[in-house]
């Protein structure tokens, strides 16, 4: 008998409704199912298939099941919960693991046994949907586990499960880097039309095959040859013992490499520090911060490698074993290697070493030399990233599993043609809903925190543009939005505060799936009114009062019959705000937050829930 890896030991199934189980054994072969002192018969159809249905599940556990076909399967520890489906890409899938700057302390102490995860295997199908999941298990959160927790889903599951003590069950599906036409069925995207060639390409499976060779093999050969020709490597540059001479130049870290004589280099660039230490900071284990790093590295510390990171977004936090670092002179060496990007130590990160309580700042001063010299590695290509296979391969196979609803944070890989995510969005909703014949669960999604993108041109914001596509989506029936825009950090596309994210994701559910009678949403923007020279919004969510964080309202822009968007004066008057410039008589439009990274955006209800960004051209 053949069961999908998600029915399986420590389980949650969703409480309160029609509860949908299947398997494979033989033809026509009669299937038993024991439960919650219930017992349950079927016969498996032509091709092997059974299916049984369970009703009227209460929370609780954990519980027993007995299956019986042509084997017989115990299943342990099963809980009845609540089932939420986590979809997206790297900021949802963003584990615990990477968030410890902030909840580290945090972490220490957890132990719950009724929030578990199932992490779906990554996998793409495109020649038609999947049925069964061959890997994966359920875990359950504790000190250990909870590191691969997704950072997101766990902080949502810990708000419930505090509030209404009933398990958690979340389901990971989210792929980083994934764009939400990766997430959409052939068929929906057959209609939208666009996506033809690169669908009938993608069912090839010598095609596939055939790229992915020759891309690990150019991978390959490319940090061969960089190995080979990496000076510092054959001269040892990581030694302790390393003198400097004439060959290194000097470089203020953190900093990017633009403007120097490093920029255009791909290949091996090695940076150098020595640093004093006093005795109570040795004879210990320590922390190394070295913030992020474009693209690679290779981190020592007295000639000894710490730590290695393979591409350009994991904050480097590397551990030392007590006994390395020494009283007095130490060294810290980093290879940096570039693959397709402008080398960086990105800045307002934390370059620093911990120990003993003790820190020390590794900022300011270093050495540098270049190892390598190469070409540019040209990049792989992802097929997790083409349409439809992973909605074939990771979304399918999941809708006999009933769950409570879904929690989405994408679109980063969609802000290079940000208009029309809106259509996009809307199908992901539309074929998830029908892949779980639910036409109404709870769908709440995240909207873009902020985030310097380096774009200059304040008309054609892409992210600006995109959170204004997802704010428009909830005309979309039961669902919901989180707004990030000051919890995100400019300088990380993966920012750590996953946990206020997680709470204001847990005050959406608390509205849709739970009726409590909260506010659970930020100021949105309803309708405005030209009254004079100025322009008067008004709001949905206002809760308990507009209010202004830190001063007076900032980041509205306000244009003219010319189209031209000024900074303008706002200020809060009752339930509305108010915009105007002395020099523009006729007024048109407003926008607010219309920024990549809106960090002065200081709109908010009464409630600490900020208003989503605006512009009253598009509309409510």
């Amino acid at each position: 008998m053949i069961l999908s890896s998600i029915i399986s030991d420590g389980m949650v199934l969703q409480r309160n409704k029609k509860v949908t189980l299947s398997g494979n054994t033989t033809p026509f072969q009669q299937v038993e199912m024991s439960f919650l002192g219930k017992s349950y018969r079927t016969i498996s159809d032509s091709n092997g298939v059974w299916k049984i249905t369970l009703e009227n599940l209460e929370a609780g556990g954990p519980h027993q099941m007995r299956i019986s076909a042509d084997e017989e399967i115990l299943l342990q520890d099963i809980l009845i919960g609540d089932v939420w489906v986590l979809g997206g890409q790297s900021n949802m899938e963003l584990p615990i693991s990477r968030t410890l700057d902030l909840f580290s302390e945090e972490m220490k102490a957890v132990n719950s046994p009724f929030i578990r995860k199932f992490h779906v295997p990554q996998n793409y199908d495109f020649h038609e949907p999947q049925h069964i999941l061959t890997r994966g298990e359920w875990v359950a959160a504790n000190q250990e586990s909870v590191l691969e927790f997704s950072a997101v889903g766990y902080f949502f599951a810990k708000e419930l499960y505090e509030l209404y003590g009933v398990p958690i069950g979340l389901i990971h599906t989210a792929v980083g880097g994934t764009p939400a036409e990766a997430w959409i069925s052939e068929k929906t995207l057959l209609e939208l039309g666009g996506y033809e060639n690169r669908l009938i390409q993608c069912k090839d499976d010598s095609y596939i095959a055939t790229t992915k060779s020759a891309d690990e093999e150019r991978q390959t050969n490319w940090f061969n040859v960089l190995n080979e020709k990496d000076l510092g490597l054959k001269e040892a540059w990581f030694n302790k013992e390393l003198a400097h001479s004439s060959a290194w130049s000097e470089f203020q870290l953190p900093n990017s490499w633009h403007g120097s004589e490093l920029e255009a280099i791909r290949g091996s660039v090695w940076f150098r520090k020595e640093f004093e230490l006093p005795a109570l900071m040795t004879d210990c284990e320590a922390k190394l911060a070295m913030g992020t790093i474009i693209d690679a590295d290779e981190t020592y510390i007295n000639g000894i490698l710490i730590g290695s990171t393979g591409y350009m977004y994991p904050p480097r936090r590397y551990s030392i074993p007590s006994g390395l670092l020494k009283p007095g002179r130490n060294s810290i060496a980093v290879r940096v290697m570039t693959t397709q990007n402008t080398g960086s130590f990105i800045k307002e990160m934390p370059y620093k070493l911990f120990a003993n309580d003790q820190e020390l700042d590794l900022s300011g001063t270093w050495h540098y030399r270049i190892g390598a010299m190469m070409k540019q590695l040209e990049p792989a290509t992802f097929f997790q990233y083409e349409p439809a296979g992973l909605y074939n391969g990771m979304i399918a196979p999941l809708n006999h599993y009933q769950v409570k609803g879904v929690l989405w944070y994408q679109g980063e890989s969609n802000t290079h043609t940000p208009e029309g995510y809106r259509t996009l969005f809307r199908n992901v909703v539309k074929d998830w809903r029908a892949n779980w014949d639910n036409s109404e669960f709870p769908f709440i999604y995240t909207q873009l925190a902020n985030f310097d993108t380096g774009a200059k041109d304040t008309e054609n914001n892409n992210w600006a543009v995109l959170r204004e596509e997802q704010r428009k989506s909830l005309t979309l029936p039961n669902t919901a939005m989180a707004v990030t825009i000051d919890i995100g950090e400019s300088n990380d596309l993966h920012p750590q505060n996953k946990k206020t994210l997680g709470q204001r994701l847990a005050l959406s559910a608390r509205k849709l799936a739970y009726n409590d009678d909260i506010i659970y949403s930020g100021p949105l923007y309803q309708k405005m009114e030209r009254i004079g020279s100025s322009i008067h919004l008004h709001f949905d969510h206002v809760g308990g009062g507009l209010t202004a964080r830190n001063g007076a309202l900032q980041c509205f822009m306000i244009s003219g019959k010319d189209g031209r968007f000024v900074p303008a004066t706002a200020s809060i008057h009752g339930p509305t705000v108010v915009v105007y410039h002395e020099q523009i008589n006729e007024p048109c439009h407003v926008r607010y937050a219309w920024e990549d990274n809106p960090v002065e955006a200081n709109l908010y209800n009464k409630e600490g829930l900020p208003a989503s960004p605006f512009s009253t051209e598009t509309g409510q």
